[in-house]
């Protein structure tokens, strides 16, 4: 009885230990597989939200990306309103350009027109006054005998204007009383010197051309008084006077001035018989519109 007690106490000892380290294992495995499971729970769950953080930062890079192209979008599209803008307002101006320069353009052409229809009838009168007044001709003589232009003078041609006269100087010679005649079938008569002005300008233009001769002044003795007296009747003033001798009153001969151009104007007056052959200065009014 104690022996079959004991043993089977061992038997139930050995039984109990087996039974411990069979209960043993199964908890590792339990635990085991535990642990594992959560691990690949664990690290399904950290690679989705590493999934997500991709995503969303892809997703942030594509936003960024579209409001830069939108803002370029913008910019461009404002740029090219500007553009249009310009060239319409170009446009404008061009065309505004344009008809002004025809506008200017037409009135001008109105003008020169104008202008131009003038001219010819101005040419026509001119014609037709020299035409009818042949006299004209020697105010306006022609200067180019292929085109027909004229150059007008208030003197005739061959005279000298100067102050409100015209000056004839002459190459040929004559004694006083015909000198006289020749001037006055010129519409003038032999020069009356009335200023020194007049003076000085005779002498000088006397002494360019003269070559020393001399030219009759219209002044002669009136014989009886032994007086001078210009040719239109006035007395030669004792004032005036550019004698190199004065004449003496008591020669009772008939004498006539001339202007004998030397070294001083003041001193070119002389008497000389009216019989003497010299050249002669005519003169004559200039011509006016009036």
């Amino acid at each position: 009885m104690g022996v079959n007690n004991g043993s089977a106490l061992l038997e139930e000892q050995k039984t109990a230990t087996t039974d411990k380290k069979t209960i043993s294992q199964l908890f590792k495995i339990i635990c085991k597989a535990r642990c594992e499971g959560a691990a690949e729970v664990s690290g399904t769950l950290s690679t989705s939200q590493q999934i997500k953080v991709q995503l969303s930062a892809g997703l942030d890079s594509v936003r960024g990306v579209l409001s830069q192209y939108t803002q370029l979008a913008y910019y461009f599209s404002l740029l090219c309103f500007l553009l249009v803008i310009i060239t319409l307002l170009q446009t404008f101006c061009l065309v505004q350009i344009t008809f002004v320069f025809q506008s200017q353009s037409t009135l001008q052409e109105t003008k020169v027109r104008h202008l131009t229809n003038r001219l010819e009838k101005l040419n026509q009168s001119y014609q037709l006054l020299f035409s009818q007044y042949p006299a004209l001709n020697q105010y306006c003589p022609v200067s180019n005998s292929t085109t027909g232009e004229r150059v007008c003078s208030p003197c005739p041609a061959s005279w000298t204007p100067q102050e409100e006269k015209c000056y004839l100087f002459s190459e040929d010679r004559g004694d006083w009383i015909s000198s006289q005649y020749r001037c006055l079938t010129l519409g003038g008569t032999v020069a009356i010197i009335r200023t020194e002005e007049e003076q000085v300008f005779l002498f000088k233009k006397a002494q360019s051309l003269s070559q020393g001769d001399s030219y009759w002044l219209g002044m002669r003795s009136s014989g009886a008084d032994g007086g001078w007296q210009w040719s239109d009747g006035s007395l030669v003033e004792k004032g005036l006077g550019f004698w190199l001798h004065v004449p003496d009153d008591t020669d009772n001969r008939e004498l006539c001035g001339r202007l004998t151009p030397g070294d001083n104007y003041k001193t070119s007056w002389f008497s000389s018989k009216c019989s003497n052959q010299l050249r002669r200065i005519c003169e004559r009014r200039q011509a006016t519109l009036q």
